[in-house]
């Protein structure tokens, strides 16, 4: 059985993303905000964004992709945003994607990013606030995105269990 006549016969878990449209200022972190490296856990760095009073995490895998999690500007909830220099056809600012963590499916709208990135990277993010989401990124070492589509693409997610235990522990010293 292909993956494609096994996503047919799986029911797609909808991630409870928001629903309320959020700036991309308010999402992910500006170039104008100012980074400390907080240290390193588990292959991920631990950044503190000194402009929004929080941590993210951020990893390279393998392929060159990158992965980045952290809070929106008014902590209410996470982002998870994945950037590559492959192919993977986002047309417009906003598309429904399907992300595969370890078989589990999760149905978001991504929100296509482009400025600010390192040359050749394209990519976008997800707002969740569903905890077995956060959950299964913990937990989970491998998440497809676009599993159904030719362009998909595995990123690997190792260590992100530690990596984001160390990043709660560093939201709560910057509010403390």
């Amino acid at each position: 059985m292909n993956f494609k006549s096994t996503l047919k016969t799986v029911t797609i878990v909808t991630a409870y993303f928001a629903t309320t449209t959020f700036a991309s200022s308010d999402v992910i972190p500006s170039e104008n905000d100012t980074f400390t490296n907080w240290g390193e856990e588990s292959g991920w760095t631990i950044f503190v964004d000194e402009t929004r009073g929080s941590c993210l995490i951020e990893r390279m895998d393998e392929n060159q992709n990158v992965v980045q999690m952290g809070l929106t500007k008014d902590h209410e909830m996470g982002y998870l945003g994945v950037f590559t220099k492959n192919d993977i056809g986002l047309k417009g600012k906003k598309e429904e994607i399907i992300l595969s963590l370890d078989g589990n499916l999760y149905s978001a709208e991504a929100h296509k990013k482009t400025k600010h990135l390192a040359e050749g990277y394209t990519g976008g993010y997800i707002l969740a606030n569903n905890p077995q989401f956060v959950d299964d990124v913990m937990k989970k070492y491998d998440m497809t995105v676009f599993p159904e589509k030719e362009f998909a693409f595995t990123v690997n997610l190792d260590g992100t269990l530690k990596a984001i235990e160390a990043a709660r522990k560093c939201n709560q010293e910057q509010t403390s």
